[in-house]
């Protein structure tokens, strides 16, 4: 038997005589020879062990197995059949990936400075901060590169669906790997793993304009009791929000007093978005004067990344370097404006 690279995802004998019948013609299992190393390749270029290939596929674990083999007792040709479409149509997501041009690497802006700065502080106090920004100014990227560069952080995002106190914990826990399974042990299972004797810990909430206001006010808990950071990150309704409920009342004052610093920014510096468009590999006078209008709109680096990508698939199909012409077509084609 011979093997590929993978010593899990064994070749079969493909010298073994098979059984002819219905479907199972000396064709057939030449076709079949094909299929099957095509599939062991991608298999093994993605990692997927033949479980997962027989998802990705849409054949019964069982069927995959056997066809795989070459053990298979039902028809090989609507088997193959199956496979070929399905790496047919595993070439064409392919080649279509890798005409999409890919978004810039993390920049560090002075926005993202500043977020980064506030992040540091809250994780080596530990404090609780607030950052808020405008759609698409690059707050999430920031604290995933955050997280994914600094030891003990977590970045837990919050959707409508996990804004009460109780699917925020649920949130956390996954995030930092806490499994607790009686609610009324979760929020000190939580902050004991939180709790770090020498280094910081920070948790980052971003999305956090979906919260309840009892849901801060647990994050808040977490600083004071178990000594961690925590960074709330959302939209500049956030800001509003909080400044409203923290410019008094007994209800407010705690969180008025934890908070360490807020940041607001509602619109993004003009030599940022120079920066980003830069990166974007747009050095043309005449097209980074558009993109950076393009910026200025509501969506900020994320309108300027979507809006390159499409301009430069259009200048590839026409097989040139992409002009001002393209990224005018490319930002109504995306039909956006007004959008927010």
């Amino acid at each position: 038997m011979s093997t590929d690279i993978n010593t899990s995802w064994p070749l079969p004998d493909m010298t073994r005589p098979f059984d002819n019948g219905p479907g199972r013609g000396e064709s057939d299992f030449e076709t079949w020879k094909t299929l099957v190393s095509k599939t062991n390749a991608i298999a093994v270029r993605n990692g997927w062990n033949k479980a997962e290939t027989s998802r990705q596929i849409g054949l019964a674990s069982a069927t995959f197995h056997g066809w795989y083999e070459g053990t298979y007792k039902g028809r090989f040709d609507t088997t193959n059949e199956k496979v070929a479409a399905w790496l047919a149509a595993h070439d064409e997501r392919a080649a279509l990936a890798a005409r999409i041009p890919g978004s810039p690497p993390f920049i560090r802006t002075v926005i993202a400075g500043e977020i980064i700065d506030m992040l540091g502080a809250a994780q080596m106090m530990p404090a609780l901060v607030m950052a808020t920004a405008g759609a698409g100014m690059g707050k999430t990227t920031v604290a995933r590169n955050y997280c994914d560069t600094h030891p003990h952080s977590f970045l837990v995002t919050i959707s409508p669906h996990t804004r009460t106190v109780h699917a925020m914990l649920i949130e956390i826990a996954e995030a930092i790997g806490v499994r607790q399974h009686n609610p009324g042990r979760l929020v000190r299972s939580i902050g004991e793993k939180l709790r770090r004797t020498g280094g910081g810990t920070l948790l980052v909430i971003d999305e956090a304009q979906n919260l309840v206001d009892d849901a801060v006010n647990q994050l808040r808990h977490f600083v004071d009791v178990y000594d961690c950071g925590v960074a709330i990150l959302g939209n500049t309704e956030t800001y509003s929000r909080f400044s409203s409920g923290l410019a008094g009342g007994v209800k407010y004052a705690q969180l008025r007093r934890r908070f360490f610093k807020r940041m607001r920014r509602d619109t993004p510096r003009k030599d940022d978005l120079e920066q980003f468009i830069k990166a974007c590999g747009i050095t043309a006078e005449d097209q980074a004067r558009f993109l950076t209008g393009v910026g200025m709109k509501p969506g900020a680096f994320g309108q300027i990344d979507m809006t390159v990508k499409l301009a430069k698939m259009l200048a590839l199909g026409n097989g040139r370097d992409i002009q001002l012409g393209d990224l005018k077509a490319a930002w109504e084609n995306r039909d956006v404006e007004g959008l927010t």
